[in-house]
């Protein structure tokens, strides 16, 4: 498997910005898409999986929180199938199992066969798309990296707002199982985004020089050794806190102003305004996290959306009419893209390319935990006990807000008194090996690949790394 060696991250093979990296980026738009919006689209069917089954709507509501545990909470087993096997093989793997789960589901009995197919394997389906095509990303951009983020976080609300109303559609016309399964030939289109990912190739002659070293060196399935990175430990704990109450306004705006006195379009119109300011939000921020001056203050960049979103949440319990409402979701679209497209460049810039695909299934791990708990038990008691949205949104602002000051307290305080202590040998050394790699003629680096070429010319740097600075360490 040659695909194998190439998701190593070969440090010979610049990123080349561009070329085929924009038909990566294309891939991971699609997938970004289904996979966070895939969980929240199936909702439309639950009422006729109520009818059908006489079941209540918290049994259906399962079928969602087993979509996102999977994606969440495989993180680590997707993380040590990319180390293992590659990005693409994963991929076409994945791809086959969101489309066979929905497929399957189309044709169950119970409610429980639902949990396992359309739940648990195309879950899992989603999830084996979802952190390779992040990883491949990560590689095939460098300078261009915040922008590409921005522009592949954006499928998700373009997704949402395609995906419900055609659901909507395909119940009217088809009934759930006609639904389900024309849903289930849609995820095919996963195996051909997976098909997109085109390991990078290493220089020939480097390849042919390195193989003795290859040899010796154990590949690790699981690198747990970011967590000595302090930078990254306390973006995971941010990052956990951060999605206790994240996701918590989306679900519950709509029943805020249900409780309010107004109609059911009219309280569902909030999330179409949420999702179309959402979709320039994500763009536009990678664009501004792109900026020379920016960048390199990315992570500062990060906390600030969340302490805007957290804002957001704080002020959007004061409203009391539609009016408010509606100002609301503008504010929170803008926010929650903020957050949505920043969230994954930061850590990238933290770990690089060698320990992306490790970390980003250790931190997804994290995040499951706090999804499952946080959202159902803060949201779902609070309101049983006071009857009032207006405290699930100061929970929500508190949660975000904290993180935020986490993570921009952990960077200035630890990582920036860490970044000045003097280099440590291993440091030394790697700085001494991509100084020999500079002094490398161009000759010496020839690919295969036409797109990649022309980028080697130039000054060589570390495929998907930001010089390190006290501000970019995390």
């Amino acid at each position: 498997m040659g695909a194998v060696v190439a998701d190593d991250g070969p440090s010979g093979v610049k990123a080349p910005d561009g070329g085929w990296g924009w038909a990566v980026l294309f891939g991971c738009f699609i997938i970004t898409g289904f996979s966070y919006a895939f969980p929240k689209a199936v909702s439309v069917f639950f009422k006729e999986l109520i009818r059908e089954f006489g079941i209540g709507y918290s049994d259906t509501a399962w079928i969602s929180s087993i979509l996102l545990a999977m994606l969440y909470g495989t993180g680590p087993l997707c993380s040590v199938c990319v180390n293992r096997f590659g990005c693409r093989p994963v991929m076409l793997v994945g791809g086959l199992f969101a489309s066979m789960g929905m497929v399957i589901a189309s044709f169950c009995t119970s409610i429980v066969q639902i949990y396992l197919t359309a739940g648990v394997i195309t879950g899992l389906g989603l999830a084996l798309n979802f952190q390779p095509s992040l990883i491949m990303l990560n590689r095939y951009f460098d300078k261009r990296r915040p922008l590409a983020n921005g522009l592949s976080a954006a499928g998700s609300p373009v997704f949402l707002c395609a995906l419900s109303p055609l659901g909507q559609i395909l119940q009217h016309e088809y009934g759930w199982r006609g639904g389900f399964l024309i849903l289930g030939g849609m995820l095919l289109n996963c195996c051909v985004c997976g098909a997109l990912m085109r390991p990078l190739e290493p220089p020939k002659k480097a390849e042919a020089t390195k193989e003795p070293a290859e040899k010796k060196v154990k590949k690790k399935l699981l690198d747990f050794s970011v967590f000595k990175d302090s930078g990254f430990v306390i973006y995971t704990l941010a990052a956990s806190i951060m999605v206790l109450g994240l996701f918590v306004p989306p679900v519950f705006v709509v029943s805020y102003a249900k409780d309010l006195g107004y109609q059911d379009t009219k309280a569902a119109f909030l999330l179409t305004i949420l999702g179309f300011i959402d979709i320039f939000a994500r763009p536009i921020c990678g664009m501004v996290a792109g900026l020379k001056w920016v960048r390199p203050r990315c992570v500062y960049l990060f906390s600030f959306a969340m302490i805007f979103n957290g804002f957001t949440d704080l002020m959007g319990s004061m409203s009391v009419d539609y009016g408010g409402l509606v100002v609301f979701c503008i504010f929170f679209g803008i926010s929650y893209g903020m957050v949505g497209a920043l969230q994954f460049e930061v850590l990238m810039a933290i770990v690089g390319t060698q320990k992306f695909s490790s970390a980003i299934g250790l931190v997804l791990l994290a995040e499951a935990v706090a999804v499952l708990i946080g959202p159902p038990s803060a949201g779902k008691k609070l309101l049983d006990a006071t009857g009032r949205y207006m405290f699930v949104f100061i929970i929500a602002g508190i949660e975000v807000t904290t993180s935020a000051l986490v993570l921009a307290l952990g960077n200035f305080f630890c990582i920036k008194k860490k970044s000045e202590e003097p280099h440590t040998k291993e440091e030394a050394a790697e700085r001494e090996e991509l100084n020999k790699s500079e002094n490398k003629t161009p000759e010496d680096a020839k690919v295969d690949s036409i797109e990649v070429e022309q980028f080697l010319k130039d000054e060589p740097e570390k495929n998907g790394e930001v010089v390190t600075n006290p501000e970019t360490c995390v």
